[in-house]
This record gives structure tokens, sequence and C-alpha cells, in this order.
């Protein structure tokens, strides 16, 4: 089994980084674990509480979860992947079954913050952009996907997301095998790494 994780910061890219790879390997050969399932639930704030915490924050996630995770689905057992809603701050009472598989992704912005989880990683990757394009991609996305408004978002990239960002997320970036400008638009290296995925499923 490979174990692949896609770091980098909001707004990167990363899952058009992880979509295309998956697109390039063979059907039923990829699991994809997702570091935002795995907030900590925090039902018992309230909403208005909920929605004013600080998600790019290692303190945010349940990492020990995350970890116990990955190591079951090392050794051949499937797991029941937490559902998290950005609309209402909480985990869903449904669970997402996920299989073990010849590659497992691991995908977030703080995967490669935490030493245990890193240190179960085969290959690290940090997505790279520029601010500004995170910034964008972060007022599309909020918008559209998680009920914010333009000020909402614009406050949040400034209390958390871009001092998040600067003391947690880009520093991990020297813990990364292959650095990848420009995000999903990078087809180039996306190519090159889909290919080093494959080299290991035929090895």
């Amino acid at each position: 089994m490979l174990i692949v994780g896609i770091s980098g910061g909001t707004g990167a890219g990363k899952s058009t980084v992880v979509r295309k790879i998956m697109e390039r390997l063979p059907n039923d050969s990829v699991s994809l674990i997702s570091q935002d399932n795995y907030y900590k639930d925090r039902s018992d704030l309230p909403l208005a509480e909920r929605r004013q915490l600080n998600f790019d924050h290692p303190s945010a996630i349940e990492f020990s979860l995350l970890v116990q995770h990955l190591k079951i689905l090392m050794k051949g057992s499937p797991i029941a992947m937490p559902i998290y809603s950005y609309i209402t701050c909480t985990r869903a009472a449904e669970v997402i079954p996920i299989q073990p598989k010849e590659v497992i992704i691991v995908e977030g912005i703080l995967i490669m913050s935490n030493p245990e989880l890193r240190n179960l990683l085969n290959i690290k990757v940090f997505v790279d952009a520029d601010p500004d394009d995170r910034l964008i991609r972060c007022i599309h996305r909020d918008i559209l996907e998680r009920g914010r408004n333009i000020r909402e978002v614009l406050e949040r990239y400034e209390r958390s997301v871009k001092p998040m960002h600067i003391q947690f997320i880009e520093p991990t970036k020297r813990y990364a095998d292959i650095i990848v400008p420009q995000g999903g638009n990078n087809e180039v290296a996306i190519k090159v790494l889909a290919s080093m995925i494959e080299m290991n499923l035929t090895a």
C-alpha cells in the first residue's frame, strides 16, 4: 500500500490536483481520505460561535482518529470516515465507508503539521500557489459551498486563514518530497506525480 499525502494552503488547488491524479490512475486502485472530515465536532457550541471557529489551526482537527483510521486501512481493514459540515460546523450521523486500496491519498491543509501522521506518508506533496490566487479561490468556494458572504470570507481570511498559513502550513513545505507550483494548473507536475504512483502500483 502506498500512502500519498497532498497538502498546501487553503485554496491552493489541492482538490484539483487530487482529482486529476485519480483520473490518471486505474479505476478502483485509490481511496481518498480528506482531513476536512476529521474536524472536531463542536455541536456543544451555539451556531454563531461555531461559525467563528478557527479551521486553520491544528487543534481543530482530531488527528488521533485520522491516524487510527489510516493505520486500520494499512492493516487491510475498512474504516467509517466521518462527514463534516461547514454549514453547521458539526459531524453528520452518517459516515463514508472507505476501503483499503493499493493507494491511499490523504489530503488536507495541515496533514504534514502532525508528526505521527506525517511519518505514515510515503510520498509527501505540497501544492503551492500565490496568495492572491488562493484568496480568490477561497472567496468563490466559501460563498458557493459554505454559505458565507464576501465580508465573512475576507474577515476570516485576515483573522485566521492568512496568519495560520504563515504559522502552521507554509513551514511544512520543508517536509515535502514534491512541490507542485501553480496548483491544479500544473499539468506537467501532476503527470509526473501520477506516473510515480503508477510505477509503485506495478512494482
